[in-house]
């Protein structure tokens, strides 16, 4: 392992998903800006590659499954903790994993102000003070505030994806194959959890809005069933993180619901339209780009869960009720906004 000759870098912990990794970055590289930190990241298995080319990590340690079961992460939190001797840790999880590794560190320890009590008393009680504190800050300025005492802005520390020249050409050549021209939107139709999926039949009236509007576009993401059977503007499961992150660096606008692919759009500077449901603003994870939009129902059961995992007695109105006709004048809105 070679480290910086002029700075020791920092250990920064987050596993979770790749959303969870991408809404770190901004903040690496605000730290790397401001403070000129460095940092190896510390991750699961498969979060690597949004962290490519990242001008303030020195390295990528990741953990397979099996690594982070309790009985075999305690054993590699005494190894890390060892082999890292004297270096600080920047806990970014707050989790029991995390929480391990702290225990055993040797070393300065930093955490985040997670705000965890307000979110349960907030999702408990639905209390306006509750939620009016939570919405002061992004998921991303409180984690710059482990090392910040005031956050930046909130569109100062969204997600960072350095891509290659050849990234970019290769992505752009790929759509060219497609035969699309004009403005591009790329589409996110799938979600981990139903409460937040958009219907099929919103999304395939929207594609029906762009080709009337002589708007081309492109899917994207993972599922175990394509939205469209046969139609080589359907990119699903064919690209990995960094391909699916080149695409949507050509589109002019992402829409999704609440997702992983969300943030990375951001990353890599692309406005968003993201449809939220059961999740909202004050759980923190909202896009926060200067150009980014939420287009969500002022519905009383909202939110109903952190991630949108819980079940919905109401027929997931507040996805059902956001009209493709809505989305799409948000589209042309942020269109005209774009020029």
């Amino acid at each position: 392992m070679q480290l910086s000759s002029d700075t020791t870098p920092k250990l920064v912990f987050r596993l979770g998903h790749m959303g969870d990794v991408a809404l770190t970055t901004g903040v690496l590289s605000h730290w790397h800006e401001t403070r000129g930190d460095t940092f190896i990241f510390l991750t699961r298995k498969g979060n690597a590659p949004l962290l490519e080319n990242h001008p303030a990590i020195k390295e990528v340690v990741e953990f397979s499954n099996d690594q982070l079961k309790t009985g075999p992460w305690f054993t590699v939190a005494g190894e890390l903790s060892s082999y890292f001797k004297g270096q600080t840790l920047i806990d970014l999880h707050g989790t029991l994993r995390s929480r391990i590794l702290s225990a055993r560190w040797k070393g300065p320890v930093i955490r985040y102000p997670k705000f965890g009590l307000n979110r349960r008393l907030y999702d408990r009680t639905r209390a306006e003070r509750f939620r009016v504190q939570l919405e002061k800050t992004t998921v991303p300025q409180r984690y710059s505030m482990a090392l910040d005492s005031t956050p930046p802005a909130a569109h100062d520390l969204v997600p960072r994806i350095y891509l290659t020249n050849e990234e970019r050409t290769a992505a752009s050549t790929r759509l060219d194959a497609i035969g699309l021209s004009g403005p591009l939107i790329g589409l996110h139709p799938y979600a981990t959890h139903p409460a937040k999926q958009w219907p099929k039949e919103h999304w395939l009236r929207l594609m029906k809005l762009l080709n009337a509007n002589n708007l081309g576009w492109f899917v994207i993401g993972r599922n175990t069933e394509k939205i469209l059977a046969e139609n080589n503007h359907d990119l699903t499961n064919q690209t990995d993180l960094r391909e699916t992150s080149a695409l949507l660096a050509q589109a002019q606008i992402l829409v999704t619901g609440d997702s992983g692919p969300m943030h990375l759009a951001c990353g890599v500077d692309t406005p968003v339209a993201a449809i939220f449901g059961p999740t909202a603003r004050a759980w923190g994870f909202y896009p926060a780009g200067l150009k980014d939009r939420v287009i969500e129902q002022p519905l009383d059961c909202r939110p109903c869960s952190l991630h949108g995992a819980k079940p919905c007695p109401f027929g997931f109105e507040c996805m059902t009720s956001t009209t493709p006709e809505s989305v799409m004048q948000n589209i042309h809105a942020m269109l005209n906004d774009t020029h």
